[in-house]
């Protein structure tokens, strides 16, 4: 009977040493996995009483933003898009973008589709403070939610291009 419940208990250890990448009182705006096997999350509580990005391995979040939950948090962020239709014809587009600053790193998750080639992106850019970005490539069919249902929430708009 002994050897049942360890053997049942060792299934659970991996389970809980996943890293928490969404509480029980979160939904998920938009999450992807980057090329390199890491996870981002933005997500928000059910009330909307706060906004928090995640990134990290699946054992470990690396980095949340911002670090406190509180409903100031929604002003931390800046939502921008772009939207044109009329297809391959009019080089049609939906490009959506939310940034924010931490330790003078500015941080841009970008959703993007362009008509012309039929092309999708998504990922990371991350600019530092003299301007030299990285770019974190996400895998387009792994996301989940869409950063476009910012546009009714209280974060910052901002016009696109800005």
């Amino acid at each position: 009977m002994i050897k049942k419940h360890v053997f049942f208990f060792s299934l659970l250890i991996p389970m809980f040493s996943w890293a928490q990448y969404l509480l029980p009182n979160e939904e998920t705006i938009f999450s992807f996995q980057t090329k390199n096997g890491k996870t981002m999350s933005l997500v928000k509580d059910k009330k909307n009483s706060y906004i928090q990005y995640r990134f990290g391995s699946k054992d470990r979040v690396e980095m949340e933003f911002p670090a406190t939950r509180t409903q100031e948090s929604w002003k931390q962020f800046a939502y921008s898009s772009y939207h044109r239709g009329g297809g391959k014809q009019n080089a049609g587009m939906d490009l959506s973008y939310l940034t924010f600053t931490k330790n003078n790193y500015k941080y841009q998750l970008f959703r993007t589709y362009t008509a012309e080639d039929e092309s999708f992106s998504t990922g990371i850019t991350v600019t530092d403070s003299k301007g030299k970005e990285t770019d974190i490539t996400g895998v387009y069919k792994t996301i989940k939610g869409c950063i476009c249902n910012l546009e009714n929430t209280d974060v910052k708009k901002e016009d696109f291009g800005s």
